[in-house]
């Protein structure tokens, strides 16, 4: 069947794959010069990014004046100076701003935001409402400039369903691989019914997430997989915000984190894990995980350890100092929260300084949630103020966070061949690391998702 001149316009403009010789049997002649002639324009079109500096997450020097080439999801190449435009080519003018890889935060909870009211919420609250109130939290998260991200623990495994939505394109946010709800032990950090009463307490189980052997351990991680995790949490040792009394005691054992271990390498996993307390770290780090999250009191015992196995530390300096600040503020946490808020909030930019210095593998991470979501960039200026170079900042939210993921191959550098997550920032951000937070574009998998400036 022939088709008219208008309908093969629209089916080239709309569908890049069609075929030269495809082409030409829909046209009905063999050497029609209309379709070879619109697959060659329609194969050529590409979106050329114009940046005045770029920083591309290879090199520690800023480059100048670099026009970016992406053809479709993926960047094809980078070039000296400002490429004319070909016909069909879509130009970014990003010339007065500084272009990079689309940034990672390895920390985060979009089922959750801080407020006086959060501890109550778990009974007021359905699934759903968590779920709707999560999209409002990614799309911030996006809109700040951070593409992908890890989620560390959730309510209901929401992010499983949060991920497939975006990936879907029904909602807008990042690329998020998730730890879906996080891993415990009775009365441990992520025991969700931790200061319940008792008949509304149950005793939840390994598919709940909270074990007491090293089975149960193994079942745990396997329900995970089941539910459709992309990586495991567990709380190695006691945290700030539950209600529990220890903010840094032990709560897993030897053979309960080799359990973890075992089953998370057979089903290709890899441990994430909340520790402030030496002890739980120690433990954790020997048994093979890929960040220790938090690490307030990490000592030099531990650096030595995470330096032999390669373990990543993500600081979250910024819900350190969040927590800090609002333990200040009588009510805003529960009386027995409110002291290791105090105590262990100001801590983490100090051991975050000694890591850095140590030569410990950083990765950068927030822990968003217990600050209000898109505020991540604040962590740039707390990493620069506790002695690390802006750059190798910048580096950690990218080819470092890349490599924490195991997904340096097609992400957190620019790059021929790489996917096309690609941001820009006002100014020189090595000048003024405050400008992290003055995002112009994003570009998530070669679309453009915001972009604030004239063309």
């Amino acid at each position: 069947m022939k088709l008219p001149i208008s309908t093969l316009f629209k089916l080239t403009c709309n569908n890049q794959s069609l075929t030269r010789s495809r082409l030409q049997q829909m046209c009905g002649i063999t050497s029609c010069l209309f379709a070879s002639a619109m697959v060659i324009n329609s194969a050529q079109a590409a979106t050329l990014i114009h940046a005045g500096k770029v920083i591309d997450g290879v090199s520690d020097e800023i480059q100048s004046n670099m026009t970016i080439v992406v053809d479709g999801n993926e960047i094809i190449k980078l070039s000296q100076g400002f490429i004319e435009p070909q016909q069909g080519d879509t130009v970014i003018n990003m010339k007065q701003r500084t272009v990079m890889p689309g940034l990672m935060d390895m920390h985060t909870h979009f089922s959750y935001q801080s407020s006086p009211a959060s501890y109550s919420e778990g009974f007021k609250l359905n699934p759903a409402d968590y779920a709707l109130r999560a999209t409002v939290y990614a799309k911030k998260t996006l809109q700040a400039g951070f593409t992908t991200v890890r989620d560390l623990g959730d309510a209901h495994n929401i992010t499983v369903a949060l991920r497939n939505a975006i990936d879907q394109g029904w909602v807008s946010g990042p690329r998020i691989y998730t730890a879906a709800k996080s891993i415990a032990t009775t009365g441990g950090h992520a025991d969700q019914t931790n200061g319940y009463r008792a008949n509304l307490a149950p005793d939840p189980g390994p598919k709940e997430g909270v074990i007491n052997s090293a089975a149960e351990a193994r079942k745990a991680v396997r329900q995970r997989y089941k539910d459709g995790a992309d990586l495991i949490k567990i709380t190695a040792t006691g945290g700030v915000l539950s209600m529990a009394k220890s903010g840094q005691n032990p709560q897993f054992t030897t053979n309960e984190l080799n359990g973890i271990m075992e089953a998370a390498n057979d089903y290709g996993m890899t441990v994430a894990v909340h520790a402030h307390g030496k002890e739980g770290m120690k433990r954790a780090v020997q048994a093979g995980v890929s960040s220790i999250e938090h690490g307030t009191y990490m000592d030099d015992e531990v650096i030595a350890l995470m330096k032999k196995h390669g373990t990543y530390y993500v600081p979250t300096i910024s819900a350190g100092k969040f927590v800090a600040k609002k333990a200040r503020i009588r009510g805003y946490f529960p009386d027995m929260v409110r002291p290791k808020a105090a105590k262990i909030g100001p801590l983490i930019q100090q051991t975050f300084t000694k890591a850095y210095r140590a030569g410990v593998n950083i990765a950068f991470g927030t822990d968003a949630g217990v600050f209000p979501h898109g505020e991540n960039y604040k962590e740039f200026e707390y990493m620069v103020e506790g002695g690390m170079p802006a750059m190798v900042a910048i580096k950690s939210a990218t080819i470092e966070a890349a490599k924490l993921l195991r997904i340096d191959d097609k992400l957190g550098t620019l790059e021929s061949g790489k996917l096309a997550d690609i941001i820009a920032v006002n100014g020189d951000p090595l000048e003024n690391i405050k400008l992290m937070g003055s995002v112009t574009m994003v570009m998530k998998n070669g679309e453009v998702v915001l972009n604030t400036t004239n063309p």
